[in-house]
């Protein structure tokens, strides 16, 4: 009987999983989810929402004489999101490992049809179109590629120790994303998941000699890349002397330090950007940090900036965990994650304050633009789905010896 009533508890506890989540607790003192992440991530998205529509307005009102054009199509995003994280909150972990080569298979299938039947802007033909939503497929990438790499690490991780066959396999699958990818052109989300795929072979520990042949060869690579594309020559050296052309070349990062300029310390007050009134092209996607910079000052931006440190963070130590507990693939992809929100925050960051080349990655959580949000979304409830696996197995395992 004893044994019956613990396994009715734990089918009880498994099967409501949504009233679990809500409350928050599976018994006393026992949170079943991370609410520090939950919160942080949420006020990101709201602070986001009252940024965009402040960057956003001068820009509306002239493309579609409507202020809050943007506005309301990012409330359609913030939706998605809630959607998103009703689904992705309720697959188990081990769903994820066990489906990821079909899930890398269907988003090379995208990116195939991204170059044949997607939908062209300015210049670049990222996005496929369903309906009034476009889709920019290299956001998707991201995320499923994370997914794979964790999954082949868990399968071949002596493999990858030991020789270099194991380590260059998933290279092979990462250079043919990074052709479709470069095709479309978007050499950003090429970097992102280079700099991902790096930094998670390093965690598993590969060879020193093999990490180090790929660093020298993804740097090569990047040259080249550069070198061969007259507009990506322009970026490098106008971020090197923007005031050399500031009407040409150097133009949106000018724009872009003259609002952190006048932003001070505590900012000219929300609402209150001169920049964003279209001096500040793409202010209310790629260059959003600036009007932040601007409207909230040093403060505002040291408090988001903090921000995304805690979620990225977070991810870290949660792939730390999780691999102390042997759970493999929910480590490396909670540690892929983490990677790949620091580093994506760290480049748009840069491009704004003219550390780094313009690369046109969107800032997380904040920036205008449903699929960045939407991958991002998932990418977090991922995160919150790992932790509450992790919480809810030691809840288990006390039990079982009880």
């Amino acid at each position: 009987m004893a044994t019956d009533s613990k396994q009715l508890t734990l089918f009880e506890r498994s099967g409501h999983f949504w009233t679990s989540w809500l409350s928050g607790r599976s018994a006393p003192g026992n949170q079943l989810y991370d609410r520090a992440l939950l919160s942080v991530v949420l006020g990101l998205m709201g602070f986001g929402f009252v940024m965009v529509m402040s960057a956003s307005m001068p820009e509306a009102q002239s493309l579609k004489d409507d202020p809050f054009h943007f506005m309301y199509r990012h409330v359609f995003y913030l939706v998605g999101c809630v959607a998103i994280a009703t689904v992705v909150l309720r697959i188990p972990m081990a769903s994820w490992q066990k489906y990821s080569p079909l899930l890398l298979l269907g988003v090379f299938v995208l990116l195939i049809a991204v170059l044949v039947v997607g939908t062209t802007v300015n210049g670049a033909r990222r996005w496929l179109s369903v309906g009034p939503i476009r889709i920019q497929v290299a956001e998707m990438a991201k995320l499923v590629f994370a997914i794979y790499l964790s999954g082949y690490l868990v399968r071949r991780l002596q493999e990858v120790r030991e020789n270099a066959k194991g380590f260059y396999k998933p290279i092979a699958v990462f250079a043919l994303y990074a052709l479709l990818i470069l095709a479309q052109p978007d050499l950003g989300t090429v970097v992102v998941l280079f700099v991902g795929t790096v930094g998670l072979l390093f965690l598993a520990g590969a060879r020193l000699l093999d990490f180090f042949m790929l660093i020298f060869a993804g740097v090569m690579a990047f040259v080249a890349l550069v070198v061969l594309e007259p507009y990506r020559v322009a970026r490098v050296t106008s971020f090197l002397n923007p005031w050399e052309d500031p009407f040409g070349s150097g133009y949106q990062l000018t724009q872009s330090l003259m609002a952190y300029g006048r932003g001070d310390w505590l900012g000219q007050g929300l609402g209150n950007s001169i920049q964003k009134l279209e001096y500040l092209p793409e202010a209310h996607t790629d260059f959003i940090f600036a009007v932040i910079g601007e409207e909230l000052g040093f403060i505002g931006i040291v408090m988001v900036l903090l921000a995304l440190m805690f979620v990225a963070l977070r991810a870290i130590r949660l792939g730390n965990e999780c691999l102390g507990l042997e759970r493999a693939f929910e480590g490396y992809l909670a540690y892929a994650i983490g990677i790949w929100i620091c580093f994506q925050t760290v480049v748009n960051v840069g491009a704004s304050i003219g550390m780094l080349p313009t690369k046109g990655l969107t800032l997380p959580f904040i920036s205008y633009g449903g699929s960045s949000l939407w991958v991002m979304t998932s990418a977090v409830c991922i995160l919150l789905r790992i932790d509450y696996e992790k919480r809810l197995s030691q809840i288990q395992a006390v039990q079982g010896r009880l």
